[in-house]
């Protein structure tokens, strides 16, 4: 499918998955990939889109500062975790994002707000005071109040909350960045057979099919699979948004899709 329709998206998600800005074997902030991370999208920024961004981590984050080594398993703990690691993260944004004399916010919200009329209006009127600001809001569950992503394995690493936040914003396109280039038609790295899926143009119709080719992350720090990542694409496209999946090792990828080309899979609204 050509893709050049997506040169003019002005409104974007994008959702950093917690494997895109840490290191996989340590589970430290990949310092390196953020500052970069933070440069492309200032740079899609002075193209005078609008970006939002949903970034996962806190809890590994906040899991390494305090230095935790296993996966914390009561809840407890893990809202501890994020407590710590929402600070840290939110610090180390602030900072590679002023490097380029970009402002940033953060938002963090709950289950509540989405489902309850009033704070969902509130918090329309936020974001959309915000992008008229410029500014770039980053976005996550407060998961030292709310437990909704972290008790429910269907939350998936914010993948599901992004495609709210899409929703709520009006924005036209969704980018979720994980570990894996897209979707196949098996695991790639079990099955050298598996076909990669450039495009899916009806996936709330296809669903039950995807889920059983669908197999997704299972890191130490992350939380997110690819199931969950079906779910915010029928989330997305059913209230006419576009949404690709690509890999988060190159976080260039972001602005190669809003040049139109072919990298991840696309999930047409």
């Amino acid at each position: 499918m050509n893709r050049d329709f997506m040169k003019e998206k002005k409104r974007i998600v994008v959702k950093i998955g917690t494997t895109t800005i840490t290191h996989v074997d340590t589970g430290h902030l990949n310092l390196l990939k953020m500052e970069k991370l933070a440069r492309v999208l200032t740079d899609i920024r002075n193209q005078n889109r609008e970006i939002v961004i949903v970034s996962s981590g806190a809890i590994g984050a906040g899991r390494k500062a305090l230095g935790i080594k296993e996966k914390p398993r009561s809840l407890s703990e893990k809202q501890a975790c994020a407590a710590v690691g929402q600070a840290r993260l939110m610090m180390i944004y602030q900072k590679l994002f002023a490097e380029y004399n970009q402002t940033i916010a953060q938002i963090l919200i709950t289950k509540r707000t989405m489902t309850n009329e009033i704070s969902r209006r509130n918090a329309q009127n936020t974001f959309r005071e915000l992008l008229h600001m410029g500014v770039i809001p980053i976005v996550n569950e407060n998961d030292t109040v709310s437990t909704d992503q972290i008790q429910d394995e269907n939350f998936g690493d914010n993948d599901t909350l992004s495609a709210t936040v899409a929703q709520m914003v009006g924005a036209d396109m969704l980018i979720l960045l994980s570990d894996i280039d897209g979707l196949y038609t098996d695991d790639p790295r079990s099955n050298r057979e598996a076909e990669f899926i450039s495009c899916v143009e009806k996936v709330g119709e296809q669903l039950a099919q995807l889920s059983s080719c669908a197999k997704g992350a299972d890191t130490t720090f992350g939380t997110g699979g690819m199931i969950t990542k079906l779910t915010a694409a029928h989330l997305a496209n059913a209230a006419g948004i576009d949404m690709v999946i690509a890999n988060g090792a190159d976080v260039i990828n972001i602005s190669r899709i809003l040049e139109g080309k072919e990298v991840g899979t696309l999930f047409k609204a």
